[in-house]
């Protein structure tokens, strides 16, 4: 009797442990048994959906304990986690991603929304959704009409256009010789006090040169950094008159506007318009320039204004975008998606804009394994080669995929679009060697390097109050 009494509350106790131990199990009912109405943390729902499906939940972007659903408990699907995830996070404009960990357990990442950022399963959609809107050149020449006047209405330039200064102040520094070409920093006034700077690379020989226009792109450093530096001298030393700039807010820029500016509502607007007022200020102040071979360039947000500019300006006769301007990815910065150009014509994507400006004339798109890009060989390219096949010009649009390498203008990119130019535009590809570039130090390549003009503007603040005068 003594033994079963004792045994009792040994019983009792491995209860308690064995509850104690299927707590975690246990806890999602448990979480919800009081009001399973109540809105809930996120940070609540996640780790229930770890346990219930054997998966690690991030978040990225956002504060989980900030986050509150509404029926948490009535949104989950016990047979599905995807489902459970679109009903948890799409009514609070969150989005998941799934991957793998090195261990083989499902990964997903929760982030906020991005209007810009879609999957490759959806741009596979829209493209198909695209090719059945045109199967001839005159059906696509409709729709090309289309997308370039929408996509130019949705940037709404004229405003800015009606600012520009009429008699603008260009300052120009001193320029100096290196090995096969020259470099002369600029400061070109676009609005009234707003400068556009950048550098001219220029070939040392005579005669009549192509122009290749170079908006800088996102990576630090902007357009003091080596390889652009590399890239533009080996365009001028084959023989072009090459140019880039400051993004808006970065560089000489920045002290201006300083750096937040680069995201506000206007940043795409105002870049497109320097990339427009370069290329007008070089075709019409310099005699050494072929109208007739006109190029531009650019790696990441660099590409994207590289495309603005061609479809800004019919003139631009060769187009080589880099590491950009796929089906599902607009660009993640206000100054490349700020402006809704991507939904002319019901719905389109940077391809199909690409097309819009350059078929069929030649056009190289440099991709590679380690960014959005990857899709590029399989998914855009062919969409690409059928636009250009209405005129029976396949062979003009390019594709060069580095599958190993990642988002950069690295020397493979960079020989890949030397190549590409010296056949499209003359030049001489024997000259593209980066060996006799000379690199400058940052300070030698800023154009307000002795200080700003004095009627210069010194503020976000004061460029806004400026931009008022013209809305």
């Amino acid at each position: 009797m003594q033994e079963r009494l004792t045994l009792i509350p040994m019983l009792r106790s491995l209860r308690i442990s064995l509850l104690v131990a299927f707590l975690p199990v246990l806890a999602p009912v448990w979480a919800v048994s009081s009001d399973p109405c109540a809105p809930q943390r996120l940070s609540e729902l996640l780790p229930q959906l770890e346990r219930r499906f054997t998966v690690r939940i991030s978040c990225k972007g956002l504060d989980p304990d900030t986050v509150r659903v509404r029926f948490g408990a009535f949104r989950i699907r016990p047979y599905s986690l995807a489902e459970t995830l679109d009903n948890l996070l799409h009514p609070l404009d969150l989005v998941w991603r799934r991957t793998e960990n090195a261990d083989g357990m499902p990964r997903i990442t929760v982030r906020p929304y991005e209007y810009y950022r879609r999957t490759p399963a959806d741009g596979e959609k829209l493209l198909h959704w695209l090719s059945t809107l045109y199967d001839d050149r005159a059906s696509w020449e409709m729709r090309r009409v289309q997308l370039t006047s929408e996509a130019r209405a949705a940037l709404d330039l004229e405003p800015f256009r009606r600012g520009l200064v009429s008699d603008p102040d260009i300052r120009l520094g001193r320029r100096i010789r290196h090995d096969g070409y020259t470099t002369q920093n600029y400061a070109l006034e676009t609005l009234p006090g707003l400068y556009v700077c950048g550098t001219v690379y220029a070939p040392l020989a005579g005669g009549l040169h192509p122009l290749i226009i170079s908006p800088s792109g996102h990576w630090e450093g902007g357009r003091y950094r080596a390889d652009q530096q590399l890239r533009m001298a080996s365009f001028a030393r084959m023989g072009a008159v090459a140019v880039d700039m400051d993004i808006f807010g970065w560089g000489d820029s920045e002290c201006q506007v300083g750096r937040d500016a680069h995201t506000s509502a206007y940043s795409m607007q105002i870049q497109a318009l320097w990339s427009t007022a370069v290329t007008e200020w070089m075709l019409t102040s310099r005699r050494d320039i072929d109208p007739a071979r006109l190029a531009a360039t650019g790696g990441s947000g660099g590409a994207t204004h590289a495309l603005l500019l061609a479809l800004l300006d019919a003139r631009i006769t060769v187009l080589a975008p880099v590491v950009h301007l796929v089906s599902h990815f607009d660009g993640g910065c206000p100054c490349e998606s700020g402006r809704a150009v991507t939904l002319a014509g019901g719905g389109s994507c940077m391809p199909e804009l690409l097309a819009a400006a350059m078929a069929p004339r030649p056009s190289l798109i440099v991709s590679d394994g380690g960014d959005w890009t990857a899709t590029y060989p399989t998914l855009e390219y062919p969409f690409l080669r059928r636009i250009w096949g209405f005129y029976g010009a396949e062979s003009a649009v390019r594709n060069v995929h580095l599958a190993s390498e990642r988002l950069d203008y690295g020397e493979n990119k960079r020989r890949a679009v030397y190549a590409f130019f010296a056949e499209t535009l003359g030049l001489d590809l024997s000259q593209a060697d980066e060996s006799r570039v000379t690199l400058l130090p940052e300070r030698a390549l800023r154009s307000f390097g002795d200080g700003l003009p004095a009627a210069a503007i010194r503020s976000r603040e004061e460029l806004e109050q400026l931009l008022k005068k013209f809305e």
